[in-house]
């Protein structure tokens, strides 16, 4: 029996329904290009711009703050204007955003505009699937539509990673800017020339709204990022910034929790916080995020300092990410949609597949090993990102009410996009410098000037070999200690599924 879908109600009525979802599918994907900068070029970037890497990568992670910030305000925001306006004034804002982080190279004012970029990249994103959801599933089922939009969103991902990486190797880095400025424009034709102007429901203003929280919230995400990712720089506690940035923090917190307990309407109720399973997801999150980051550092690493990979090489892998989410979104919907079952075996399965990941790693670390030997391990890891990122999504949308989910969706994005994977960043580069210095120092101990080691090496070429060694057994190591921990990880989980089993079976 045919299933009569509604149409996408902001489109012009002589457009079918087919089209109009997969125009704002469109929409939606070149919204998710904008990253504010592309980390991928970081590089590039800041070799061009005359500053230090960790520039580049805290206007990225601003970008991220961006998008974390604005899910409270997301259905007010929705309320109040129609889609047809939101789009028309989303594009030229982030037109203006690429413009601007082409051209400048004052750092302040390329942090303020990457989080602006990624306010409205993630408000125009979510106008494109908020008014198709009833149209892809009519029944508003979560476990049909998040594996839908969860495709598109960590897909654009590893897209504009390619893309960006193709480009800057072909012309320069700024193109990648000036092509999603022309995408941007197609997006903008369209929404002027095939939409209308269409109010759903009552026109609601922005009275309410707890801004100052707002506010505090960014500040404590922003000296988080700032001390994960400046930490090495300043070499940590030792460094006023470091410090201040600490303080500022806790202070900002503190305020923030106090707000929460006395205001009426705070930004995030602490009732989000309350709710069964809820601080569980968090927990899951950042471990997801924790393992996922030794792919960003310790797989990064052995490409560039091991294997010498070129940029184009080591960025073909992300078609194999690619694959894997597909993959893992096909897996969420069959246990989901069409064999009815729960979340607890999703997760089993999605964290032994990331763990799998560290073992193949661990296994296939060799200053001669072929990229052909990665493709299977990455295939994995992309299944595992994209069965738990989704499965835990949809978790969160049963177990928080409507009332507050996109409170809960904003705490689940401090963890998965704000705080976890700078954290773990910073964690595994602390870490990895610590054994290298270690290992460096136990496999050059016996090295002297007195002893000749190798009469028919150049003393360069010695010390190449030593770094060399160093580098490997250091990743072996780190990635060894990682294996033992996503082990007794996945170990918990399994043992804690069957204690609840036996637990419910004994009360029955």
């Amino acid at each position: 029996m045919a299933v009569n879908r509604p149409r996408v109600a902001y489109f012009k009525e002589f457009l079918p329904t087919p089209v109009c979802i997969f125009l704002s599918m469109c929409f939606a994907t070149v919204f998710q290009f904008n990253g504010g900068v592309f980390l991928p070029v970081a590089v590039q970037m800041s070799s061009e711009l005359g500053c230090i890497q960790e520039d580049v990568m805290m206007a990225g992670y601003a970008s991220f703050i961006g998008m974390t910030v604005i899910f409270p305000i997301l259905f007010r925001l929705k309320s109040r204007f129609t889609t047809r306006s939101i789009l028309l004034t989303v594009c030229p804002i982030l037109i203006a955003c690429n413009w601007i982080t082409m051209h400048t190279d004052i750092l302040p004012v390329l942090v303020v505009t990457c989080f602006i970029s990624g306010f409205f990249r993630m408000w125009g994103t979510f106008e494109c699937f908020s008014n198709m959801r009833l149209s892809v599933t009519p029944s508003g089922n979560f476990s049909v539509f998040y594996p839908f939009i969860y495709i598109v969103v960590l897909e654009s991902i590893q897209l504009s990673g390619l893309v960006a990486i193709h480009l800057t190797d072909w012309v320069h880095w700024r193109y990648m800017h000036g092509f999603v400025m022309f995408m941007l424009a197609v997006v903008w034709c369209c929404v002027y020339f095939l939409t209308r102007r269409v109010r759903v429901g009552k026109k609601v203003p922005l009275y309410g709204i707890d801004w100052i929280g707002g506010i505090l919230w960014v500040v404590v995400l922003f000296s988080i990022v700032y001390v994960c990712i400046y930490g090495e720089f300043y070499d940590w506690l030792d460094s006023v910034e470091i410090r201040g940035c600490i303080v500022l923090a806790t202070v900002a917190l503190l305020v923030n929790v106090r707000r929460m307990q006395t205001l009426r309407r705070p930004y995030i109720e602490m009732q989000v916080l309350r709710y069964r399973h809820f601080p569980t997801i968090l927990f899951l999150f950042l471990m997801l995020c924790l393992f996922l980051a030794t792919s960003s550092v310790l797989q990064e690493m052995f490409m560039k300092s091991i294997l010498k990979y070129d940029r184009l090489n080591a960025i073909s892998l992300n078609w194999y990410v690619f694959s894997g989410i597909l993959c893992g979104a096909g897996a969420v919907f069959y246990r989901r949609v069409v064999l009815h079952k729960g979340f607890k075996l999703l997760i089993v399965i999605g964290f032994s597949l990331i763990v799998a990941y560290e073992y193949y790693m661990y296994f296939l670390i060799h200053p001669n090993l072929n990229i052909e030997s990665l493709y299977l391990p990455i295939f994995l890891r992309g299944i595992g990102h994209g069965i738990l990122y989704i499965a835990l999504t949809i978790y969160v949308a049963k177990c928080v009410p409507f009332k507050h989910f996109f409170q809960g969706l904003c705490v689940l994005s401090f963890i998965r996009t704000s705080i976890a994977t700078p954290l773990g960043t910073a964690l595994l580069n602390r870490w990895m410098r610590k054994l290298v210095q270690d290992n460096i120092g136990q496999l050059s101990q016996n090295m002297d000037q007195v002893r000749e080691w190798m009469p028919h090496v150049s003393l360069t070429d010695l010390y190449g070999q030593v770094v060399l060694q160093t580098t490997l057994t250091s990743l072996k190591e780190l990635f060894g200690w990682v294996c033992i921990g996503g082990t007794v990880f996945v170990l918990l989980l399994i043992g804690y599924r069957f204690w609840r089993d036996g637990r419910r079976a004994l009360l029955e």
